[in-house]
């Protein structure tokens, strides 16, 4: 009985330490993690400013421009392509509040194959790049992806987007939520959006009386 006894002992706290390991390694990967997300928020929140910064100093030669030829002085479209196709880089701009109203997805174009993952603009045809510079949001009209607004480049990096019937459309390839570090689909060179959050930019475009600003940058 002794000996039994002796050998139940033993094997209860073998088991005891082990679990008490297992527990410890289990428990401090668990916390790691957590440590990990929340400097992963704090990181996400940094960026949020930089990119709130970044649309405020683009708001003030919007907002000139905007009083010089006669656009809608109370909201814009800006699209930051410094930010990655995972992230929102869409963006209804207050110009009034100097804030964003809307944030969403929008995709960039592939562009000729290339040996390069950089992104590459192009005003040149059948470039299937997007071109930088300023756009006026046009009249709409329904076309292979359904709604579409077409878009007159007024810069000479965008000069030719009419032409290369460049256009603000939506396609389900493009998600209503972000998605990174994972890319987005990409455009042969038109700023593509979501089904859903182009509704929401119908009800800006065609209720103002002026033309919208489109600004896209980089």
């Amino acid at each position: 009985m002794k000996t039994a006894s002796k050998a139940f002992i033993s094997a209860t706290a073998l088991f005891l330490t082990v679990s008490a390991l297992g527990y410890f390694f289990w428990y401090q990967t668990k916390f790691s993690d957590a440590t990990r997300n929340n400097a992963y928020i704090a990181v996400k929140s940094a960026d949020k400013g930089e990119t709130l910064l970044r649309l405020n100093k683009k708001a003030i030669p919007a907002k000139d421009f905007i009083a010089i030829h006669g656009f809608n002085d109370s909201h814009c479209f800006l699209v930051d392509m410094k930010l990655p196709s995972g992230k929102n880089r869409f963006f209804v701009y207050n110009l009034n509040k100097d804030s964003v109203e809307i944030a969403g997805l929008v995709t960039h174009g592939s562009g000729i194959k290339q040996d390069t993952d950089a992104l590459v603009f192009s005003n040149t045809p059948n470039s299937y790049c997007t071109s930088l510079g300023k756009y006026k949001i046009g009249k709409s009209y329904q076309g292979k992806f359904g709604l579409a607004y077409r878009l007159y480049g007024l810069d000479t990096s965008n000069s030719r987007a009419f032409n290369r019937f460049v256009v603000l459309h939506a396609h389900e390839c493009v998600p209503g939520s972000e998605v990174f570090p994972l890319p987005i689909c990409e455009s042969w060179g038109c700023p593509t959006v979501s089904p859903a959050l182009l509704i929401r930019l119908k009800k800006y475009i065609d209720v103002s009386s002026k033309p919208i600003l489109l600004w896209i940058f980089y």
